[in-house]
């Protein structure tokens, strides 16, 4: 399933990332890789405000959505 599909308060697993290297290696600066486990603070609409490691983000929805995840 993709990160943009998740709600709000759920914790997800990273599984998969597609997209350019550029798009794979900035979300691996900011901890989003594969493997790593979020939290969905706030779903779209508008951006996506996750939490990586005690930090809020805010992802577009078209980053979100290249972005698969599993439930924890």
């Amino acid at each position: 399933m993709r990160l943009v599909d998740i709600p709000s308060g759920k914790s997800v697993k990273i599984i998969d990332i597609t997209g350019g290297i550029g798009m794979r290696n900035r979300l691996a600066a900011i901890g989003i890789y594969p493997g790593a486990t979020i939290k969905i603070v706030k779903a779209p609409p508008g951006p996506m405000i996750i939490e990586v490691a005690g930090t809020r983000l805010a992802l577009g929805k078209g980053m979100a959505s290249r972005i698969e995840v599993e439930e924890e």
